[in-house]
């Protein structure tokens, strides 16, 4: 029986697994502020280690 429905099953399994990426992307969602930010401040820790290095 599990042979014959083994596509749907999977089907199914996919859709759930898509929806809850979906929606813990949107619980969780970095705001562009604290992106910024953060590339900001990586930027300039590696400018001041390269600058530290020479």
């Amino acid at each position: 029986m599990l042979a014959k429905y083994w596509k749907k099953i999977g089907l199914f399994i996919l859709i759930i697994a898509c929806l809850f990426n979906i929606t813990h992307k949107l619980v969780y969602k970095t705001s562009l502020k604290d992106e910024l930010e953060m590339s900001a401040r990586y930027m300039y820790n590696e400018q001041k280690n390269e600058n530290k290095d020479e």
